[in-house]
């Protein structure tokens, strides 16, 4: 199951993807019983996302009926949503300040990042006439819930980027990994519940603790790892295979090997093979067939 749950109404969550499965016939459970399934080709549109006042879960739900009272028991599936590289992915430039006092231009070398990445850029200081104590850096991730109805910032990382007080025409190098930190992908209008943005918030703070500052938005992805082996990608899409489809595989292997063994085979009332090819049966047929050609040697003598 799929489902979106808000934080504020924990009594109505959205199911947005669901599948089930009958498992057993009625009857009485008196021993350990383990019960194979499968859910292939199952729809995860959307990656798992816990935050301040909204999650999106994904997980298995057992239940077992009984006469009174059910029992249920559930546990969580975390799913990652993988991307390829964007198409376009443009750098960012732009220019501001306030009028006679303050004129910055900062330059950030992409818009969208992959959670890994490392945001590269300058700063400019084309005119200062205020004096600046100290620039710093930070990513705020903002949960936007409905139609803008709740609006929740957390700074997720902060750091200073310059100390003391600048001069017209220096350049400040911005080198931030990504990697260092919780994140998560962007995420716009999922099931038209929620939105999670992240921005980038230049904060300049002046002698008086006056503070200047300017958000831009970025995208966040995750990368597909394309480092993996043919083999290891193959081991991850393979569908989990039974154990009854293990038997029946391995009964069909001994009907082949019968069959060039000259070993008659037995099925059951609904044409199923039964479990033939046990080594006593092929010893005692084995052991029939050589008494069955002396004989015959010893009649034609």
């Amino acid at each position: 199951m799929g489902q979106v749950e808000l934080y504020y109404d924990r009594s109505n969550h959205h199911t947005f993807t669901t599948l089930s499965k009958f498992l057993c016939f009625p009857g009485e459970i008196t021993e350990n019983l383990s019960v194979d399934f499968n859910f292939a080709a199952v729809d995860k549109p959307h990656e798992s996302y816990h935050g301040v006042n909204v999650k999106l879960r994904y997980f298995l739900r057992l239940t077992i009926i009984r006469r009174f009272s059910n029992i249920t028991k559930e546990e969580d599936i975390y799913v990652h949503t993988l991307s390829a590289y964007p198409e376009s992915n443009n750098s960012i430039k732009m220019e501001v300040g306030i009028e006679d006092c303050l004129h910055i231009e900062f330059e950030y070398n992409k818009s969208k990042y992959h959670l890994k990445d490392a945001i590269i850029g300058k700063i400019y200081f084309l005119l200062v006439r205020i004096k600046v104590k100290y620039m710093e850096l930070a990513i705020i991730k903002r949960e936007i819930i409905g139609d803008n109805a709740q609006n929740e910032a957390d700074t997720v990382a902060k750091y200073e980027i310059m100390d003391g007080a600048p001069v017209k025409g220096e350049s400040i190098p911005i080198r931030l990994f990504l990697g260092a930190y919780d994140l998560t992908p962007s995420m716009r209008d999922v099931q038209k519940k929620f939105s999670v943005k992240y921005y980038l918030n230049l904060v300049l703070v002046d002698e008086e603790e006056r503070r200047y500052f300017k958000q831009q938005e970025i995208v966040l992805w995750r990368k597909a790892d394309i480092y993996k082996s043919k083999q290891e990608r193959s081991d991850q899409m393979q569908v989990y295979e039974s154990t009854q489809d293990q038997i029946r595989n391995r009964l069909e292997n001994q009907h082949i090997t019968s069959k060039k063994r000259g070993i008659k085979i037995r099925h059951d009332e609904n044409g199923d093979l039964l479990n033939n090819g046990d080594e006593s049966d092929i010893e005692a047929d084995s052991d029939e067939n050589r008494n069955s050609r002396k004989n015959t040697r010893d009649e034609s003598d």
